[in-house]
Formats: C-alpha cells, structure tokens, sequence
C-alpha cells in the first residue's frame, strides 16, 4: 500500500515522497479539519451569550443577529494544527520555523484588529497601519518579491510591491466576505491550488505546511458556514485567511529578474486571487465614479450582490462564485507549469471534500429543522393554539 501511495506521488511530483514528508502535510490539514469542526459551534455559543454578533441592518443579509467571531476559531484550529505536527515531527531547518512564526505572528495582529472592528469598529486608518506592520513582518524575514532588475532600487522596489500585494489581498478577501461561505470558500480552493504547486518543492515547506493547515480550517469552517450559516468569519478571520494567502503565494517562488519577467510572476500572482481582486477593483472605481470615497462607503455593489440582485439565492451565488475561483486556480496551475495528474487531482480534491463539506451541512441542517419541528409540536398538543 504505502508503496502504492509513494507511486502516485511521485507521478505528482511531490517533493521527497520518500521521507513521509507528505504524512505529515496531511496531518496538518486533518487536524485543521477536525479541530475548526468541533471549535466552530462552542465559539457560536460563546458569541451569542457575550454579544460577539452583527445585528440585521440594511446592509446584512442576516435577519436575526449572527455569531461573528468564527476567524478566532480558524485562528486557533491552524495554530493547534501546526503546534501538534511540530511537536510530532519537529521542524530542523530555522529558516522554514522562523517564516511559519512570522506568518502566524503577523496573522494574529490581523485577528486583532479584525475581532475589535467587528465588536466596536476601528477607523480605516488604523487597520490600515496594521495590515503595513504585518506585511512588514513579512519583508523583515525574506518573504518578498524579490525585484532584481532595478538596480540600486532593488530592494525598496520589493518591498513596495511586497507591501502593496499583501495589504491588496487581505483587503480584497475581506470585501469579498458578504455572502454565506463565499470567502471561505474561496480561501479553501486558493489554499489547495497553491497547496499542490508549493508541495512540488522542499525550499517551499513553510508555505506548504501553513497552507494545509489554513485549508484544513477553511473546510472545517464552511461545515458551519456554508448557507444558511451559523456564523461568519468577521473582519478577523477574512484578514487573517487573505494576509496567510497573500504571504503563502510569495513565500520562496517569486523572484522578477528582468522587466519583461513581471508577466509571468504577475499572472501567477493574480490568477489565484482574480475573483476578489477584481470585486475589489470594481467597487473601488464604482465608487469613485459616484463621487463616492471608495474606502468609508459601504454599499451592496459588489459581484455577489450583483447576483443577488438578479434574483439567484445565497446558495447558488456561492457556488457560481466557488467555480469561477476554481477555474481561475486551475489554469495559475496549468501556466506554473504543473503536470495534467497534478492539476486533475487537485480539481478532483476540492470539488470531493466541498461536496462532503455542502452534503454534511444540509443533513446537519434538516436534522436541526426536523427537531425544531418536533419541539413545536410537543409545546402545542393538537386543539390548542398560540
């Protein structure tokens, strides 16, 4: 069996099947898994004791007041994810320690940031300064774009392209977060296309580790958020998944050395993000366009409410918008130069585990309408009414 299993990685190119390196990628993402699946509905009950909920408004789709604190939950199910692999199969190289902690680290200020906007609201200003300290984090330990046809500019060109691409992601996933599983499930799909390219390389592992485990707990989340849900992610956990995503894409794969180099390090770059970066961009220069500032005026203009306004349901709008991530996955994959077996197993991985995920949920979800049903029926015997 196990030399079955080495087999087909190596016909996926896995990077050193030989040495169980890839047991432990697994691992990593099976704990996510289960330990975002059994947090997510404590951290729900928690929330509504304590008030962590956004209430019904104009601008919310919820009708009753909605837990907002799942990105905490996230947060913590890939922290366990990495502590128990590390404790299981410790991490020898320093380099690849040091870039999982910077990344976690930086995170964790996002999270933050993220859970106080959503329970008392922080000025625009002030996330943005934290979101500069987090990329920045990011740039003091390497994982950067590296520019090297700049001449003396070199480095402050990286860092700016670094800084602009980090803050440009975690803004972008977080805008996309207006529909039930929608950023969740983008994040997921992002997460194991760039999974199945980083696993190609052991210069990648930092990238390949934090990418199983955030792909873990973005599966284990959409259990409880997939529509209708029973909690969102909030600013925290979309922050926290678009910073991971953003610094995970970079992290040892892209180096620009000449000018003409951009379009390949760019199409890479952007593909797996197309979806929300160009919600963002198109909001943004709606906006502008209306006279509007684009960064304090909320609104329903972006693509999923375009869809909802054509009268398709949450559900669909997710899932229209699921497919469309992946496509745009798919072909990053194809362009990085990965082979057909690598691109087919990942497309047949996240269309398997969304389905089991979208499948556990509604079961979950006509269990708990059945017993309501049942609840109602006992508290009103027949002949008596209300």
């Amino acid at each position: 069996m196990l030399d079955f299993i080495t087999d087909f990685l190596n016909k996926l190119g896995i990077a050193a099947p030989g040495d169980l390196g890839w047991v432990t990628v697994v691992l990593t993402f099976v704990i996510a898994v289960v330990a975002a699946w059994l947090f997510i509905p404590r951290v729900r009950l928690y929330s509504l004791r304590v008030g962590w909920a956004d209430k019904p408004n104009a601008r919310r789709l919820n009708k009753e007041p909605l837990p907002n604190a799942g990105g905490l939950a996230v947060f913590a199910s890939v922290c366990l994810a990495l502590i128990i692999i590390t404790l299981l199969r410790r991490i020898a190289i320093e380099e690849v320690q040091i870039q999982i902690l910077t990344i976690l680290l930086g995170g964790s200020f996002l999270i933050m940031a993220g859970f106080i906007d959503d329970q008392f609201s922080l000025p625009p200003l002030f996330r943005l300064l934290v979101q500069l300290i987090s990329a920045l984090l990011l740039v003091a330990v390497d994982i950067k774009i590296d520019v090297t046809f700049a001449g003396d500019f070199n480095t402050a060109l990286s860092i700016i392209i670094t800084v602009l691409w980090i803050v440009a992601i975690t803004n972008a996933v977080n805008l996309l977060d207006g529909v039930d599983g929608l950023a969740g499930g983008v994040s997921f799909i992002t997460a194991m296309c760039l999974l199945a390219a980083s696993a190609q390389d052991q210069s990648k592992a930092a990238a390949t580790l934090v990418l199983a485990g955030l792909a873990g707990a973005a599966l284990g989340f959409l259990r409880h958020n997939f529509p209708p849900s029973r909690i969102i992610m909030g600013d925290s956990g979309a922050y926290f998944f678009g910073f991971v995503l953003a610094a995970s894409s970079i992290l040892g794969s892209v180096k620009v050395t000449t000018l003409f180099g951009l379009v390949p390090s760019v199409l890479f770059l952007l593909l797996p993000f197309l979806l929300p970066l160009l919600d963002t961009s198109q909001v943004f220069f709606r906006r502008l366009f209306q006279r509007r500032n684009p960064l304090s005026s909320p609104g329903k203009d972006h693509l999923h409410h375009q869809l909802l306004a054509r009268g398709l349901s949450q559900t669909r709008t997710t899932l229209i918008l699921w497919g469309v991530t992946l496509i745009t996955n798919l072909v990053a994959l194809v362009i990085q130069g990965m082979s057909a077996a690598v691109t087919v197993t990942t497309l047949i991985a996240v269309v398997v585990l969304l389905g089991i995920i979208v499948l556990a949920h509604r079961r979950a979800t006509r269990k708990a309408a059945g017993d309501a049903a049942e609840d109602g029926a006992v508290a009103s015997p027949p002949g008596e009414s209300d």
